[in-house]
C-alpha cells in the first residue's frame, strides 16, 4: 500500500489546527501526521483533537521520544485512541532528540535500550497481554483494542534501524528521504522485517507551484539544518555527499549553506516543483520502498502550502 501524507506544522496557530487537518481530508490525503516536538504540543492531544475532527484520514503520531513516558502510560493512551477511533491511529515513537532529552533530564544510559524496551512493551501490551519486567510488574490492559495500531519507530541510524526492524511494525524516516537513504535504511531495517510488511514512513519538505523556482525558495529555509552532523546517515548514500559537505564547510552558517545549495540537490532533497514534478518524486520513493511519503508544508503560510500540496493527489 502507497499513500501519501501532510504533517501539521509543530508552530501552527492553536486556532487553525481544526481547519487544517480537516482540509487535508478534503484534500484526499491518506495520512495526517502530528510532532511531539519540545517544547510545543503534546502529540496524544493532538491526534485526539484531529481523529475528533475528521472522519476517515489515517492520524501518525510522528514521534513520541520513549523516555518521555512509562510504557504503560504510552500503551494506554495509544489504546485509547484506538478504541475510540478503530483503524485510523499509528503511533511512531522514537529516542527524542538528544538536546532536548538532555534539556529535560531524560537522556538514558542506554537510548537504544530504552527504545527497544519501549517498543516491545508497548506492542505487548496493545496486543493485550501481561508484561512481567524489571518496570512492570504484571501489567495487563483493561479493555480491549479492536483494531491494535501500527507502532513505528522514528530513527535514523544504523543501529536503531535494525532495532526497528526487529521490534517495531514500521520505521518512520526523518527529512530528507531520498530513494537511495530510503535502499541503505531498509537494508539495515533488515530483508526479513522488509519481506514480512515493515512499513517505511519517509517524510520530506516539500512546496508545489506551477515556477519550479518558487517551489525551490520556499524549501530552502527548512533544508538549512541537514548540513548537520546528526543528518549524516541522509546524506552519505548520496553521490554528491562530498561536494555537499565540502559546501557546508565552505559556508559561514546554515542559512549561507541553504542559499548554495544547487537547483539539482534541492530537488533531490525535497518534494518540489510542479505537481507533476513533485507526483514523479514520490512515484519514485514509491518505487524504492516508501509506503507513505509524508509531505512538510514549506512557506509563510501553512494553509496556503497545504493547497499547493493538495495538487499532486
Amino acid at each position: 500500500m502507497t499513500d501519501i501524507g501532510v504533517m501539521v506544522p509543530r508552530d501552527l496557530a492553536a486556532e487553525r489546527f481544526t481547519q487544517y487537518v480537516r482540509r487535508a481530508e478534503e484534500l484526499g490525503f491518506a495520512e495526517v501526521w502530528v510532532v511531539e516536538d519540545c517544547f510545543f504540543r503534546g502529540g496524544f492531544t493532538q491526534a485526539a483533537v484531529a481523529l475528533a475532527v475528521t472522519e476517515r484520514i489515517r492520524v501518525g503520531i510522528g514521534i513520541l521520544p520513549a523516555v518521555l513516558r512509562n510504557p504503560a502510560l504510552t500503551a494506554m493512551e495509544a489504546a485509547t485512541l484506538a478504541q475510540l477511533f478503530p483503524g485510523r491511529p499509528v503511533v511512531g515513537i522514537g529516542h527524542g532528540m538528544p538536546g532536548w532529552m538532555r534539556q529535560v533530564g531524560a537522556y538514558p544510559a542506554s537510548p537504544l535500550g530504552a527504545l527497544g524496551e519501549h517498543l516491545r512493551t508497548v506492542r505487548a501490551l496493545l496486543r493485550g497481554e501481561t508484561v512481567r519486567d524489571e518496570r512492570l510488574d504484571a501489567v495487563t490492559p483493561d479493555l480491549p483494542v479492536p483494531v491494535v495500531p501500527p507502532v513505528l519507530a522514528g530513527v535514523r541510524g544504523p543501529r536503531s534501524l535494525a532495532l526497528s526492524g526487529r521490534e517495531a511494525d514500521g520505521t518512520i524516516l526523518a527529512e530528507p528521504v531520498t530513494p537511495e537513504y530510503l535502499a541503505a535504511a531498509r537494508g539495515h531495517i533488515g530483508a526479513r522485517a522488509v519481506a514480512e510488511g515493515h512499513r517505511v514512513v519517509a517524510y520530506n519538505v516539500a512546496a508545489v507551484d506551477d515556477d519550479p523556482e518558487v517551489a525551490r525558495a520556499a524549501v530552502r529555509p527548512a533544508l538549512e539544518w541537514i548540513g548537520e552532523p546528526d543528518w549524516a546517515p541522509h546524506i552519505t548514500p548520496l553521490p554528491f555527499a562530498a561536494e555537499f559537505a565540502r559546501l557546508r564547510e565552505d559556508s559561514a552558517d546554515r542559512t549561507e549553506f541553504a542559499a548554495r545549495l544547487p537547483g539539482e540537490w534541492v530537488d533531490q532533497l525535497a518534494v518540489t516543483g510542479t505537481p507533476g514534478q513533485a507526483r514523479e518524486r514520490i512515484a519514485a520513493l514509491h518505487a524504492a520502498g516508501a509506503g507513505s511519503v509524508v509531505l512538510m508544508p514549506a512557506g509563510a503560510d501553512p494553509l496556503v502550502a497545504l493547497e499547493g500540496l493538495g495538487r499532486v493527489l
